[in-house]
């Protein structure tokens, strides 16, 4: 997460792409506005709409729906919230330093600056918390699940992150991650998992959420100082898909008795932290002793698994380099699949996901390209490439539409609304009855307009996990 990993993708292809929550839709961002496509066919994929707005930065759409957040270059400290379908601003926030990323579920709305964050109610865009003084994070590094946990780094030198109930507004607990900063993360789409990189880029970790135990490690690579573009998880959360600055895209299976053996580890740990504490011993966490050539030093697991050949190896290796490090080398998943790309240096934006019912690895470029690849989930190996768009360009025959409250926090908030985001004033009735001038109402227009936008109907091909996943939400009628 260091300014130099920032230097690493050594070419730019003047697009800045990405996926929304489902996979089911991207946003091409560049400096003549954005685009918004949907990705239902492996042979053409649909525009449905284009701005001719000033240089943008960000645009994240809100899974199918019509809202999308929009922060241009110009205003790089203003957040709009637009309904693109209808063509209209909702409304618009103002902070104090430049936003650099914003992440959306159906209940939440994060915006996230260099040293604060801010987590507003979707459904009226109320600033709910404020999370003030974090460590110096330049790039924006955070992610929200669709449970509303929220990850942040919270150390300048280690890989430290915090993970925070946005839902209830609460912090859950921390992990140690990596030794060196923080390059990449995201959850997994049920929320159960989290997936990490440092900056070195040779280590990908997948932790439980629930109890921060690590459930797998794998191995990238052995080049160091390989910086990560994208680090996401398959709809199913069977997969974990990474790429970075060099010319391979690595696949990774994640098998579900890791994470049952993490639950048991955990129940473990607790036990002999009690009993430690109990003898007065000092027994440490888990994760105190991570290296980034293995993370958690365990010297009896391959032994105990009956690994004898594995074993034999590493003690012969022993004589030449560090224990710890034969150990944990030889005890991390490869890759499960990979992607060779024609060059590096560009940064890609992966994701593997179901199209037209069959399951694809999607590779978005900031070139401006979109390759499908064929995945066979049941063998791995080599993908193949079977379709290359070019959305540099707006397609012909698609119509294009021109697109144009606060909170009661506790401290000095330095969140102000611009005059031009100001909703009306309520209605005499409102204001006799106490409610602040500054806020949406409930019955105004913009805030119909901002639940309408919210609204979306869920597509029968993504797979409803629990309530948790995708909360019920009560129909609304827009006059």
């Amino acid at each position: 997460m260091s300014d130099t990993n920032l230097k690493c993708f050594g070419k730019t292809g003047g697009f800045s792409i990405n996926f929304n929550q489902d996979y089911t839709s991207l946003s091409v961002v560049s400096k003549q506005g954005y685009r918004l496509f949907s990705l239902s066919s492996v042979d053409r994929v649909d525009e449905i709409f284009c701005s001719h707005d000033e240089d943008t930065r960000i645009a994240e759409r809100l899974f199918s729906s019509s809202l999308v957040a929009v922060v241009t270059a110009s205003e790089p400290h203003k957040l709009k919230v637009c309904h693109f379908k209808k063509g209209t601003e909702i409304c618009n926030y103002s902070y104090p330093k430049d936003i650099l990323s914003v992440k959306l579920n159906r209940s939440r709305l994060v915006v996230c600056l260099e040293d604060s964050i801010y987590i507003h109610n979707i459904r009226d865009m109320r600033l709910l918390h404020s999370i003030k003084n974090m460590a110096n994070n330049p790039v924006g590094l955070c992610t929200l699940s669709l449970s509303s946990h929220l990850a942040y780094p919270i150390s300048e030198t280690t890989g430290e992150l915090q993970i925070f109930d946005a839902g209830n507004l609460t912090s859950r607990l921390k992990v140690k991650a990596h030794d060196s900063q923080l390059s990449a993360m995201n959850f997994s789409f049920n929320g159960t998992l989290l997936a990490t990189a440092s900056e070195k880029g040779t280590v990908i970790r997948v932790f439980c959420v629930k109890n921060g135990q690590k459930v797998h490690e794998f191995r990238r690579g052995l080049k160091r100082h390989v910086s990560i573009g994208s680090l996401n998880f398959s709809i199913c959360a069977s997969y974990v898909v990474a790429s970075s600055n060099t010319e391979t895209v690595h696949i990774f299976r994640i098998d579900p008795k890791s994470i049952e053996q993490a639950e048991r580890r955990n129940c473990i740990d607790n036990g002999a932290a009690t009993a430690a504490t109990n003898s007065n011993t000092g027994s440490s966490n888990n994760n105190d002793g991570e290296s980034e050539n293995g993370g958690e030093t365990e010297k009896g697991e391959d032994t105990s698994n009956g690994r004898w050949g594995m074993s034999f190896i590493t003690k012969a290796v022993t004589a030449y380099f560090p224990t710890n490090v034969v150990t944990d080398v030889f005890s991390q998943d490869r890759a499960y699949a990979t992607v060779q790309l024609a060059e590096a240096g560009l940064r890609y934006e992966c994701v593997i996901a179901k199209v037209e019912k069959e399951t694809r690895l999607l590779l978005a470029c900031e070139d401006g390209f979109l390759y499908m690849y064929d995945f066979d989930d049941s063998k791995g190996g080599d993908c193949k490439l079977i379709r290359a768009h070019d959305l540099r360009l707006p397609l012909h025959g698609i119509t294009e539409v021109d697109i144009g409250g606060n909170e009661n926090d506790t401290s000095v908030l330095n969140v102000s609304m611009t005059n031009s985001m100001m909703p009306a004033p309520g209605t005499y009735a409102g204001v006799l009855k106490g409610r602040p001038g500054d806020r949406m109402s409930a019955d105004s227009d913009r805030c119909r307009d901002l639940r309408e936008a919210v609204e979306y109907p869920i597509k029968s091909t993504i797979p409803l996990y629990d309530d948790m996943q995708f909360p019920p939400v009560t129909p609304i009628t827009v006059e």
